[in-house]
């Protein structure tokens, strides 16, 4: 049931999106998991002790398990290679691509980020819970979920959270265009979005009569830290809302392959524009975007399949050797838990994982991590970061490049252009 109402949303909703942004022209893990000089581990944390919340669908464990303290780049030191897997919608279905990611992930000492749609552990018949802005309550563009779905879902979150993995959040029914989507949502509208997100996780055993089941081990009012909008749109007045939430960073804009800035007081992460092996355009860094520009539908001609997926592969490879060997600046993969086109993107996205993230220097991480490493960095040393364009290494070298900044000297919060959603040609 999850994989189907998932389809329809993307193969109607998201094509607002497509259509402007598709073929915009454009100019190793975990650091405590994978051994990153950047990242020591601390002192072996104490059992846990399970403290319950509300209904006790969530509880408090303490400080999430296999992460580490990162550091400041000092003076001379080349940054490391950043690189954020992240995965929209994030609910474990008959094709059981969430767990399959969680192993591949643990395999290659990686983290993720799992941005989970709150109605993924709402049942069917509980639907009028959810009374999204501009619709009728128990209205949703990608459906809810049951019980045999919900289960199987917390079981991959649990494990997820405990190995070091990222639960954002997608929000929830998955609105877009300009008919009450999301792009259209008032600030006030977006904060009672983000509450019923937050509640859906916080109360799913009383939603979903699980009363026996065990807690997610984490206090979500706290854990919930990141988002990416629907389609990508209404990131303005969600940020606006989210800033007052407890949100640290957002990916829900279109740039470059540049250093990341801050908007309302949080770390702006975007997808980015990579390129397109054989063709004069780039695309978003996102499976959906390429599986627009080759196909148009997730049901392409079979004979294309391998050719297609080999194209993204080799895309997102491509943008990786020219951050990796030019401003290093992090690299933000956006996929969806789906067998678009025969499952090529899904292979691609795999690919792509063991090809990249075993290299040196390269932290294969969540945003949440990225966005700790960004907050320990010298203001200074990130303002000469953002300075580098698209694929730019520092002239004359790293060694002479980060200088050596005042203590709490500032950054400049200005922001830099994106691409607009609709200027690029398809």
């Amino acid at each position: 049931m999850l994989a189907a109402t998932k389809r329809t949303a993307f193969g109607a909703a998201v094509t607002a999106l497509a259509v402007g942004v598709a073929g915009c022209s454009g100019s190793g893990g975990d650091g405590a998991r994978a051994g990153a000089p950047e990242a020591k581990k601390g002192p072996a944390a104490p059992k846990a002790v399970v403290k319950l919340i509300g209904d006790g669908s969530t509880a408090f464990t303490g400080a999430q398990p296999n992460l580490a303290k990162p550091e400041r780049l000092k003076p001379g030191e080349k940054p490391p290679q950043f690189v954020v897997f992240s995965w929209d919608g994030a609910g474990e279905d008959s094709q059981k691509l969430f767990s399959h990611f969680r192993e591949l992930s643990k395999k290659y000492k990686m983290t993720m980020t799992y941005f989970l749609s709150g109605v993924y552990l709402l049942p069917e018949e509980k639907a009028e819970k959810y009374r999204p802005p501009q619709h009728s309550a128990g209205s949703s563009d990608i459906g809810f979920n049951d019980v045999k779905g919900i289960k199987a879902t917390l079981r991959e979150l649990r494990a997820a959270w405990q190995e070091g993995n990222e639960i954002g959040t997608h929000f929830n029914g998955h609105f877009c265009g300009d008919d009450g989507g999301v792009g259209t949502w008032s600030v006030d509208e977006w904060k009672s979005e983000i509450n019923q997100a937050k509640s859906f996780v916080k109360n799913w055993k009383t939603n979903a009569g699980l009363k026996s089941e065990a807690p997610l081990p984490f206090d979500y009012d706290k854990e919930m830290i990141g988002a990416r909008t629907p389609c990508l749109e209404g990131q303005k007045n969600m940020m606006k809302a989210a800033r007052t939430m407890g949100f640290r960073y957002d990916s829900s804009g279109i740039s470059n392959q540049v250093w990341p800035k801050k908007t309302e007081g949080m770390w702006d992460v975007p997808l980015q524009l990579v390129p397109v092996p054989g063709r004069d355009f780039e695309t978003l860094s996102m499976d959906y975007n390429f599986m627009y520009n080759q196909s148009g539908t997730v049901h392409g001609d079979p004979s294309q399949h391998t050719y297609w997926g080999n194209q993204m592969r080799d895309g997102l490879l491509q943008a990786f050797d020219r951050a990796y060997k030019g401003n290093r600046a992090p690299l933000i993969i956006g996929n969806h838990f789906e067998s678009w086109n025969g499952g090529t993107y899904m292979r691609a996205v795999e690919e792509t994982i063991k090809k990249i993230c075993v290299q040196k220097d390269v932290r294969c991480v969540s945003f949440r991590q990225l966005a700790d490493w960004l907050d320990v960095q010298d203001p200074a040393h990130l303002a000469k970061l953002r300075g580098l364009r698209v694929g730019q290494a520092p002239k004359g070298g790293w060694e002479k490049f980060l200088p050596t900044a005042a203590a709490g000297s500032k950054a400049s919060a200005s922001p830099s252009s994106q691409p607009s959603a609709h200027s690029g040609k398809h």
